[in-house]
């Protein structure tokens, strides 16, 4: 199994349990993080190593990973596993991937991969990598298997992990209780969980906050830090923006502070889907480098979102403020009406009350069913 960064780490974890119960004598290794190790995954290498983002961040660190993705594939084609599970991290394991299934061919031995990339977003072209690459796609979202089956591919939809973990109604209350919040209402600040994310976000996020604070001073504003590394740079950048601003950050807890918060802020990513489970107002933002926002809208898109809420609803149910329209006081106007108005609040909950119900679909256990089967299909053909 490889993961590449900490969503892919849930993922893997919450698979694991249920794999283990089908298949006992389970080992499995690879490259993975905390959450796959508890549930007694062997990390060769740290999911560290593969979180980058960007064009230019993944040059510098370029060498490095494609030295791991070398040592890696002359293993696994010198001692070769059972199966390969590929968890999201595409431009590290679709080349892997396809390596492995041309070696392994006739051999019995699937090429799975989990969370597919969004070709339905923008580079497409990947699906012709895909079908050399993966013998069983499993998909987190309804609209995916069927791309897939179109295209010749197997696919399952096994429903999107993060909605069996999050409850169908937060306790508000309760987490405002665990994080020491009081009375008020809470904005959370949620501006990635890379440095790089950071490095772009965290000066408009906090601005933006102060300037919802000048007409709104009862908002209290929240930041979860994914890591010591993440935090020390949001406070570097955050005292460097605005010295003084009263802000609380906390270590992880991202759940909490989304299950406590009345709005929220949140860079591009999977975390604005859990905003979404958390049903949430929110306004998604994201920024890049220059040079790789050009490069990435010289690709085009197939569709005009970004944020997930807005991709799975089809249509702008949450604004969405990128590159150059990432500004503090576009951003703040955008937060100031997600907070305010009542009658949005009303009808994002709905909206994302229907999406919460059809994305839980006890995705754990549906992943390592399709695993055990492929597995026990190479045991008895």
């Amino acid at each position: 199994m490889v993961a590449g960064e900490a969503s892919g780490d849930l993922l893997a974890a919450q698979v694991l349990g249920p794999l283990r119960a089908r298949v006992p004598d389970l080992e499995a290794l690879g490259i993975g993080g905390p959450r796959m190790a508890a549930a007694g995954f062997h990390a060769e290498w740290s999911i560290d190593k593969l979180s980058v983002m960007g064009y230019l961040e993944v040059l510098s660190r370029l060498p490095e990973i494609i030295g791991i993705r070398m040592r890696l594939t002359r293993r696994l084609l010198a001692a070769p596993p059972a199966a390969f599970i590929g968890i999201d991290a595409p431009d590290f394991n679709l080349g892997l991937e396809e390596k492995l299934r041309e070696a392994w061919r006739g051999q019995g031995r699937p090429v799975i991969h989990f969370v597919s990339p969004s070709i339905w977003a923008w580079r497409g072209e990947r699906i012709e990598t895909i079908r050399r690459a993966v013998d069983h796609m499993l998909v987190v979202f309804p609209f995916e298997a069927q791309i897939y089956r179109d295209a010749g591919i197997a696919a399952t939809y096994v429903g999107h992990p993060l909605a069996d973990v999050i409850p169908m109604t937060p306790d508000r209350a309760a987490a405002r209780v665990s994080l020491g919040l009081g009375e008020g209402r809470v904005v959370a600040l949620l501006p990635g969980s890379r440095i790089a994310e950071i490095r772009y976000l965290a000066a408009a996020f906090v601005e933006a906050a102060a300037l919802v604070a000048t007409r709104h001073p009862d908002v209290r504003f929240v930041v979860p830090a994914a890591n010591a590394a993440t935090r020390a740079r949001f406070e570097r950048e955050w005292q460097r923006t605005v010295p003084g601003f009263p802000i609380t950050v906390v270590d992880g807890r991202s759940h909490d502070v989304l299950a406590a918060c009345d709005a929220a802020l949140v860079a591009s990513g999977t975390a604005t889907l859990e905003a979404a489970l958390f049903k949430r107002p929110m306004v998604i933002a994201y920024r890049v480098a220059g040079l790789t926002g050009l490069l990435m809208r010289r690709r085009g898109g197939y569709l005009p979102w970004v944020g997930l809420p807005n991709i799975l609803a089809r249509e702008f149910v949450v604004p969405e403020l990128l590159q150059e329209a990432c500004t503090p006081h576009a951003l703040a106007a955008a937060l100031e009406f997600q907070l305010c108005d009542v009658q949005n609040r009303s009808r994002l909950e709905e909206r994302f009350t229907a999406m919460h119900h059809e994305l839980r679909r006890d995705t754990g256990r549906l992943a390592a069913d399709v695993i055990a089967d492929l597995l026990a299909q190479r045991v008895n053909p």
